[in-house]
């Protein structure tokens, strides 16, 4: 979408006009899926069928990368680094909120008034960035974890990766919520695959919102820690390909789905039969804490998970910091 030749290609190939494409895919400008959606994990979103694409990226591969495609590439990063001035003494946290891909204004803005008045009652140390240039060794030193809040879209530099990987296995916190796993595709394996556990298969359609019971599967664990034994809410229900119990993940939640209809966009079952949808994994001395909750702004203020999240926190940040296994 980037390259007016490389566009040209795609809209011929599209079997319906452009304009009648999602917003998100058609805009060039952040946040948007539309510069950085690989043609192959489009076809759901396009109509393009798997079999159309191969003479499609022949036609492609024939365009030069000129140096003004490049720039525009890569205007999404960013390498400023905020400074802070945080207090002793308290642990420390960084949310994070740069997104590229698809913002949802609302759930961004009731995660971020949880996650700071969690930090308040709690007497933590806070601080807010959009910019991944705080991804450093120096910067991510400061934090004891850090609190992706619905993050979408290519953010990270390769450097910065590199930084936040290293951070994390010698005894980091992470923190990902809702968003921040809800990916059709990435460009960074290691995120999906080891720091949350598990690829984003689809989420829950007509009705878009349902009602489901949420049921605590480990009782023992520290997040599970004042919450009931099950309870009800209503949200956009995230199903995915493999179950995280495979990549080694602790499973704090599931989703009971007698409770819901687990169907997708086109109205194909996405059940997953045992459903996680809260977890932890280790990654080297760091921890890590997942939930695929939160799409509605009204979870960030429902009791039952304002409890998870206010544990899973402290799990992640203060409870026997830079060891794992989890408990």
């Amino acid at each position: 979408m980037l390259s007016p030749a490389a566009n040209a290609v795609f809209e011929k190939a599209l079997p319906k006009p452009i304009s009648q494409l999602p917003p998100d895919l058609l805009s060039t400008k952040t946040p948007t899926f539309g510069a950085i959606t690989p043609l192959r994990d489009a076809g759901w979103m396009t109509g393009i069928k798997d079999e159309a694409i191969p003479a499609i990226d022949a036609e492609l591969r024939k365009i030069p990368v000129t140096a003004a495609d490049r720039v525009s590439r890569c205007a999404r990063y960013d390498n400023d680094v905020p400074h802070f001035n945080l207090p002793a003494g308290k642990p420390r946290l960084l949310l994070f909120e740069k997104i590229t891909g698809f913002r949802d204004g609302p759930s961004v803005d009731a995660a971020r008034d949880a996650f700071l008045a969690m930090a308040e009652r709690n007497g933590w140390a806070i601080a807010l960035t959009e910019s991944a240039g705080a991804f450093n060794p120096k910067t991510l030193s400061q934090f004891d974890a850090v609190i992706w809040n619905n993050i979408s879209g290519d953010v990270l530099t390769l450097s910065q990766r590199d930084a936040f990987r290293t951070w994390m296995e010698n005894g980091g916190g992470f923190v990902g919520v809702h968003g921040s796993g809800g990916e059709t595709f990435y460009l960074w394996d290691w995120y999906p695959d080891t720091l949350i556990g598990a690829r984003f298969l689809a989420h829950i359609m007509d009705p878009h919102y349902q009602d489901a019971r949420v049921v605590v599967d480990d009782v023992n664990h520290p997040i599970a820690k004042g919450l009931p034994r099950d309870w009800m809410m209503s949200d956009e229900w995230y199903s995915f390909k493999a179950n995280p119990r495979a990549s080694g993940a602790k499973i704090i939640a599931t989703l009971d789905e007698s409770t819901y209809t687990p169907a997708g966009f086109y109205g194909e079952s996405i059940r997953m039969g045992d459903h996680p949808i809260a977890w932890t994994n280790c990654i080297g001395k760091g921890r890590s804490f997942y939930s695929a909750i939160g799409h509605r702004p009204e979870t960030y203020s429902q009791p039952e998970y304002v409890t998870m999240l206010q544990s899973a926190i402290a799990w992640a940040a203060t409870s026997g910091k830079g060891t794992c296994p989890a408990k």
